[in-house]
């Protein structure tokens, strides 16, 4: 095995807000966190990744930060964080945060200070520019959650840039002085003993200095509901500087032992960037994409497709993989019929737990939690409001954990949580599922610990073999041992297809009857396995 913890590492991605309520408000805090880590640390994960917990007015919930290295009242203070990331690593578990250094909350003081007019020391701290002769914006760059990406501002008379909400002015990262403050920040939080950084929506981090317009989108069928997905974002984000700033942030995570660092990119055609992010020994450790997070249907050429991107050839990075996250509507509802998402969960789970790479986990995943109705009324998330109904929106991945069935919001919290907790899920409760040993629970705890116990399913080669568009075999293979995984993706049972007849012994299965035999020639729908290879 090699040196690094986190090569094929499982990750518990915790969403704070949602967690667990310690005091009662309705939000859950860091030291719901802290009471509930014994709990992630039977899941038998290797570290958890927590969402942004830092001061923020939360118009877009933490991903909108006021001061980069404070912790909001809403979720407790820095003595808190201290104290959870002691309970962490006394129990074996690494700590992950997010990192958001592509804009600021327009309440930072930097921006407070970079708008007063055009000659102070933060003027150039963010992304400003005079308006067209008529008074327009600059150009024609949307932003995601809808509109221009420019938003005026009367005390200098100039617009200034924001891919995202009006209130999260974008950071210009092209100056050198605003790349040592963030490498400040970095400092601070290593200095803390964090042991990794998620570092969000990273290919947004620098724009195009010259501001020159997008080119319009190819045509597509698909239904578009916001301006941002008419235009290539060619120079309102992904400028060839942002990797040499990462070679910065390495430099000083180097001068640290054991630090992981993953990149979220986002797009439609994220490969390009992810390699470049991560390529040789200078820049970040992995990336992940939406691949398989915003896609509609699960087939075996997409996960192909995916996972042969990544050859393993010297100087390329290490993959993450994540089929559920806070940002995108939970997997079962996006890919398997509604009576049959209890198989679909453990069938997802197999193989996200087979891929080559990181694994993310999100939170309620392990209890096959559906994504939750929100009524539009109690819809939190701008994105949502803003495009009711064309999309499920992110709220619905947002709600809270059902701790215990029956109670008060499913112990969540005492009071009104800030997101609805759906009855749906109370009968999925962590409690309940504690007390069956056949629950999709304990089946993410033999998954999860199967995949810690084995080389090949950490850090083993990804062979596929070739099969129907609805069946998906291949091998892991690690110093001559082997592991076989073959997935039935349909509604109707399948023939099993393994290239080659081999000796096997299954490890873990959807069918519980079938654990330490030989794998069944007929697979059922929506179910798989998971089998050494024995010769």
């Amino acid at each position: 095995m090699p040196t690094e913890w986190w090569r094929g590492a499982v990750i518990y991605q915790i969403y704070p807000r949602s967690f667990k309520d310690s005091n009662g408000d309705g939000i859950g805090d860091l030291k719901g966190v802290i009471d509930r880590l014994d709990y992630v640390a039977r899941l038998g994960v290797d570290g958890v990744w927590l969402s942004p917990f830092f001061t923020s007015p939360m118009r877009d919930f933490g991903y909108d930060v006021s001061d980069f290295c404070n912790v909001d009242p809403v979720f407790g203070d820095l003595s808190d964080f201290d104290a959870l990331v002691l309970k962490a690593h006394r129990l074996g578990l690494k700590i992950i945060i997010d990192q958001v250094y592509s804009h600021s909350s327009d309440q930072h003081a930097w921006f407070g200070e970079s708008r007063q007019d055009r000659e102070n020391p933060k003027a150039a701290w963010y992304v400003w520019a005079d308006p067209k002769p008529d008074g327009t914006p600059p150009n024609n760059w949307q932003s995601v959650f809808g509109g221009p990406a420019w938003t005026w501002d009367s005390r200098r008379r100039q617009y200034y840039f924001h891919n995202f909400l009006s209130s999260q002015p974008d950071l210009n990262l092209h100056n050198k002085e605003v790349q040592n403050a963030i490498l400040q920040v970095t400092r601070f939080w290593l200095n803390r003993g964090v042991d990794g950084f998620r570092l969000d929506a990273l290919n947004f981090a620098m724009h195009d200095p010259q501001l020159r317009d997008n080119p319009p989108a190819p045509h597509s069928d698909r239904k578009i509901t916001r301006p941002f997905d008419y235009q290539l974002h060619v120079h309102s984000q992904s400028h060839p500087d942002i990797a040499l700033f990462l070679e910065r942030i390495r430099k000083v995570v180097d001068e640290y032992s054991g630090v992981f660092t993953v990149a979220e990119v986002a797009g439609p055609s994220p490969l390009a960037e992810m390699k470049a992010f991560t390529a040789g020994d200078k820049r970040l450790n992995s990336a992940y994409n939406f691949d398989f997070l915003y896609g509609k249907k699960l087939t075996s050429e997409q996960v192909k497709t995916s996972l042969t991107a990544w050859t393993g050839e010297p100087g390329e990075g290490w993959p993450s993989w994540a089929f559920s996250n806070h940002d995108a509507p939970r997997a079962v509802n996006r890919w398997a019929p509604e009576d049959q998402r209890d198989r679909a969960a453990r069938l997802y789970a197999m193989l996200l737990m087979s891929l080559r790479g990181n694994i993310f986990l999100y939170q309620g995943e392990e209890l096959g939690l559906p994504q939750a109705d929100v009524p539009f009324e109690q819809l939190q998330d701008p994105e949502a409001i803003a495009n009711w109904p064309l999309t499920l929106g992110r709220d619905g991945a947002r709600t809270p954990i059902p701790w215990a069935q029956g109670t008060v919001n499913s112990g969540f919290s005492v009071s009104k949580p800030w997101l609805p907790v759906d009855p749906r899920h109370d009968g999925l409760a962590i409690d309940v599922q504690e007390a069956d040993q056949h629950s999709t629970l304990q089946f993410f705890r033999k998954l999860i610990a199967i995949r810690s116990d084995s080389a090949p399913l950490r850090l083993g080669s990804i062979d596929f073999v070739r099969t129907t568009d609805d069946f998906l075999a291949f091998s892991r293979t690690f110093k001559g041992d082997s592991v076989f995984c073959a997935f039935n993706l349909s509604v109707e049972k399948k023939c099993r297809q393994t290239g080659k007849e081999c000796a096997m012994t299954t490890l873990i299965s959807s069918e519980p009857d079938h654990y330490g035999q030989h794998p069944p020639e007929t697979v059922p729908a929506l179910s798989g396995f998971i089998a050494q290879i024995t010769s």
